[in-house]
């Protein structure tokens, strides 16, 4: 992936203890930017399963043999295997939560 120079500002002493503890400035601060964004998708992700978009709520509660009798032909039973994974269920304000209705 081509690099692109950028110019942050930091206070002195922040810069100190950066040098105290890494030689690459570069390497430790996109370290600590790839945590961070990593940090942010977790909570975004986090705050859409808390608060889902109403259509993807509608879709929760259809279920999967609703949901598969509406595609078109073929055997859809080939599509999910039933036995892997883990029973999961939709409760409104909290989320996926692990049970069966």
């Amino acid at each position: 992936m081509p690099a692109a120079r950028i110019t942050v500002t930091l206070p002195a002493e922040v810069v100190e203890d950066i040098d105290r503890r890494e030689r690459n400035r570069s390497r430790f601060i996109l370290d600590a930017i790839r945590r961070e964004l990593k940090r942010r998708q977790r909570e975004e992700l986090r705050r859409s399963l808390e608060n889902p978009h109403p259509d993807t709520s509608e879709l929760a509660d259809a279920g999967f043999d609703e949901w598969a009798a509406r595609l078109p032909g073929g055997e859809v039973s080939t599509l999910v295997d039933h036995k892997k994974g883990k029973a999961v269920r939709w409760v409104r304000g909290r989320g996926w939560i692990e049970g069966k209705r």
